[in-house]
């Protein structure tokens, strides 16, 4: 078996598939990734591709996108096109079509199947865009995002197979298409996630932290880039009443200080806009820089310690992509508070698993978690659900989803 596997990030979700799949005997898999990659420890059959030129400044804003993705696919058949020379031609292709990489891919791979991982499907309404009241969305945005699904109806009509992680976001593409998406998430390492009751941390500022320290609780909040898809702002804002309400907890807060999904921060009046999120919350807000800790990216041993002494994750989002973290803080133990928004509602039941809170109830947020910190039999039993509810999500699920997905049945 012949696997070619495509991301613009590469690895991106398909680290654990790789892996697995180049170990097997008789495979060959290939990978092809931008020249910015970052790239597989210990597998080194990557192939990277470097777009001819960017995007031109004078191209129509609604039109960006797509030209991007018209670059991008170019110079991925290109790369294609040079792997075919050199006698190498893929029986699967599996990949994330969100950036162009396959447009073209049936050209240089006529006869491969061609399996989508479709994460996304934008819509003025219903999800993500206008969910927040405190960042309307413009009509120029709404009509912007019309053009942006050019791309990704291409790639539902152009593949084999198309994959999608979660049930949500198989809803959210146009009914016509919802047949053909099978839901099965990539899978986490849940078999290498656990409770550690021992777990510590020293934070920058040299405070140490450990799990189940009734004198220092710890909140913990993650996501990739502190912003409002996030609920960074929610968070930040009941972070001031919780510790108004409690002087022991701490908050470990790990994430970058870029925008992921989203906007930059606004312009307050006449003053010039916040270089990040973070500060333009802490210019809102009165926190305790002493219990308040900001730790930015952290290497993966960290960051489940992180998980591992946290007393409760806050986890919030916009009806968007569920995100990876939320899953490994259940599989670590960590007592959850999480928005009630129906991505997280497909994982989490309020009393059951979590507690869920409105997203924009600030007081609810901050009073629920405080509850869920100080602990007791509930949040006990919450946790213990959570832990074990999280196994669908593991690594071997994954794998046999993708593996059927590949046609190769338990192979």
């Amino acid at each position: 078996m012949r696997v070619l596997v495509i991301h613009q990030n590469f690895p991106g979700q398909f680290g654990h598939l790789v892996r697995e799949w180049a170990a097997r005997p008789g495979w060959e898999v290939r990978a092809l990734g931008r020249d910015t990659a970052p790239g597989l420890p210990g597998f080194d059959a990557l192939l990277r591709h470097t777009p001819a030129r960017g995007v031109r400044s004078d191209q129509h804003p609604y039109l960006r996108q797509m030209e991007a993705a018209t670059l991008n696919g170019q110079s991925a058949l290109r790369a294609m096109l040079d792997l075919r020379r050199r006698g190498y031609t893929p029986d699967v292709i599996v990949a994330h079509p969100g950036w162009g990489e396959t447009l073209y891919a049936k050209d240089a791979f006529p006869d491969a199947r061609l399996v989508h991982l479709c994460e996304w499907f934008y819509s003025a309404d219903g999800a993500d865009m206008g969910f927040d009241p405190e960042f309307p969305t413009r009509l120029d945005a709404r009509a912007r995002i019309r053009n942006w699904n050019a791309l990704h109806t291409l790639n539902l009509t152009q593949c084999d197979a198309a994959v999608t992680p979660t049930r949500w976001q198989q809803s959210r593409h146009p009914a016509v298409f919802q047949p053909r998406l099978q839901v099965q998430h990539e899978g986490i390492a849940t078999h290498t996630l656990a409770p550690d009751a021992q777990a510590a941390m020293t934070t920058p500022s040299g405070v140490l932290l450990r799990a189940g320290d009734a004198d220092r609780p710890v909140i913990t909040y993650v996501a990739r880039h502190l912003e409002p898809y996030r609920g960074f702002h929610v968070f930040m804002r009941a972070l001031e009443h919780i510790q108004r309400l409690d002087a022991r907890c701490h908050a470990v807060i790990v994430g970058a200080d870029g925008v992921s999904y989203g906007s930059p921060p606004p312009r307050k009046g006449n003053r010039p806009a916040a270089p990040h999120w973070r500060a333009h919350l802490l210019d809102e807000v009165q926190l305790d820089a002493t219990r308040t800790h900001f730790m930015g990216t952290l290497p993966r041993d960290r960051y489940l310690r992180v998980l591992q002494i946290s007393s409760a994750h806050v986890y919030l989002t916009y009806p968007f992509v569920l995100s990876w973290s939320m899953l490994e803080a259940m599989a670590c133990g960590a007592p959850m508070v999480a928005s009630d928004t129906a991505p997280v509602r497909e994982v989490l039941q309020d009393g059951v698993n979590a507690r869920l809170v409105d997203f924009f109830d600030v007081r609810a947020l901050a009073e629920t978690t405080l509850a869920v910190m100080r602990g007791g039999t509930d949040t006990t039993r919450r946790r213990q659900q959570a832990m074990a509810d999280v196994q669908r999500y593991s690594l071997d699920a994954g794998v046999r989803g993708y593996d059927r997905v590949l046609g190769v049945g338990g192979a």
